[in-house]
């Protein structure tokens, strides 16, 4: 990799899980009866053809991890839980009055935040009150995010007995000193258990969550991190890159200051040492930061072309709606964004007085919807074509032109009517994305909203 790519390409972006990008959401809002409209809408269209997508937040941990920059809610009292899944309850309760039939749930996600948290008991509670009014599609796929120190094989068992077949542990890196710098211990033993625990229960897709670019990373560390991950052969890799958004409310550095992190051509050389690892251990590269074994179901989705990205990252396949459940939650329409107060009082105050919980959302527009295909074809496929009447672009050229300097530097392809990102350029497919992003183009930030593309 060209060291000078790197610096000429290294500036905050999105990483695009959804477009228009949360910062350029419309800022008067969306008004509830019109999320409901679309959210009724896109339900009558897709439901029984491909059934729909649940996303439950889970946002207690009991202790901060300084890398994580996700809406959390810290706390040691286990007391909470139950008047947390009872509001979530109550707002499921709440989308199903608008529906007059079952909802079909091909996937679902627990999330967090820590759903470990959550004891075996309140975790089939709400898995209970989930499809007591919901349908389990035929091809259904649920997952939930494990925190390797506190899941137990009970909880394990619980989940699997409720229809999950997949889990993500968060590892991060075996190094000591990282850990330590980003406040997570993880002992290798505890990732060892609970993998070994999902297997001997018979749950088909194990992965496991590494980041590079964290403070004192070092390419040794790399190296001893996928060595150990080596061990235990997890069916899916996802090596994230460490977003440093030290502006968002909640994220700390307790442990570490910016001069202790891997920048610019030192953080993309973990990475590329990473996948160089992951291709000698059979692992195949599946869109951005993410790896898998040819028997899993992400590399067949790859190969069909059904792969789809969403607020929850790459996944098999594809629905139109997405719900999403607690605090903070993004619900998806395809028509609409919408997201969910992100505190854990407001949203129970606001569910218990018989309300959808949202703050602001997103109605989008025709360009938007036909932008987004765009920008998905180009983070799942690596190419994208508006040869057919549906997809075209306003302004094209205009995009294009932005891309001919990429173009120069071998990093897009573009011929009659498409663009194709070959190999070499993956490292920069957020980049490539900005060229066809609208809203960012017509008001670019005044202040860093992004973390660093590369």
């Amino acid at each position: 990799m060209k060291q000078s790519l790197i610096q000429k390409y290294n500036i905050a972006g999105p990483r695009y899980t959804s477009y228009p990008t949360v910062p350029y959401w419309n800022k008067a809002g969306i008004q509830k009866q019109d999320w409901i409209q679309s959210f009724q809408k896109s339900f009558k269209e897709s439901n029984q053809s491909e059934g729909i997508s649940v996303y439950i937040h889970l946002p207690f941990c009991e202790s901060l991890c300084t890398f994580c920059a996700c809406h959390k809610h810290i706390t040691k009292r286990h007391e909470v839980e139950e008047e947390y899944i009872e509001t979530l309850l109550k707002e499921w309760k709440l989308y199903m009055a608008l529906l007059d039939e079952k909802p079909i749930v091909k996937e679902l996600h627990l999330g967090g935040g820590t759903p470990t948290f959550f004891s075996k008991e309140n975790l089939q509670f709400l898995m209970n009150g989930i499809f007591s009014i919901a349908e389990k599609h035929p091809e259904h796929e649920f997952s939930f995010e494990g925190h390797p120190n506190n899941t137990t094989k009970e909880q394990l068992q619980t989940l699997f007995d409720c229809g999950f077949t997949r889990v993500s542990f968060g590892v991060q890196d075996y190094n000591e000193k990282v850990q330590k710098a980003i406040h997570r211990i993880q002992p290798f033993e505890a990732v060892e258990q609970v993998t070994k625990w999902s297997r001997e229960i018979g749950y088909t897709s194990v992965s496991h969550d590494l980041i590079f670019g964290l403070p004192f990373q070092t390419k040794e560390n790399v190296i001893h991190t996928i060595n150990k991950t080596k061990e235990l052969q997890p069916d899916r890799i996802s090596f994230y890159s460490y977003a440093h958004v030290p502006w968002v409310k909640g994220v700390g550095q307790r442990g570490f200051n910016e001069n202790d992190l891997p920048k610019d051509e030192n953080k993309r050389a973990l990475y590329e040492l990473g996948k160089e690892l992951f291709a000698t251990l059979g692992y195949q590269e599946i869109g951005m930061d993410h790896f898998a074994l040819k028997t899993d179901s992400l590399y067949k989705a790859t190969v069909n072309k059904t792969i789809h990205r969403n607020f929850m990252g790459y996944t098999a396949s594809k629905t139109q709606l997405m719900i999403g459940l607690g605090m903070s939650a993004i619900s998806d329409s395809w028509y609409a964004f919408a997201q969910n107060v992100k505190t854990v009082k407001e949203y129970q105050q606001l569910v218990n007085a018989g309300e959808i919980p949202i703050f602001r959302g997103h109605l989008l527009t025709e360009e938007d919807r036909v932008i987004r295909k765009h920008i998905l074809n180009i983070m799942c496929h690596f190419s994208t074509s508006w040869e057919k009447e549906t997809m075209q672009i306003k302004n094209i050229k205009k995009h294009l032109a932005l891309l001919k300097e990429m173009e120069n530097d071998g990093l897009v392809k573009i011929e009659k009517n498409k663009v194709i990102i070959p190999e070499k350029a993956r490292p920069f497919v957020r980049n490539i994305c900005m060229a066809f992003d609208v809203h960012l183009l017509e008001n670019k930030p005044k202040t860093q909203l992004f973390s660093m593309t590369i």
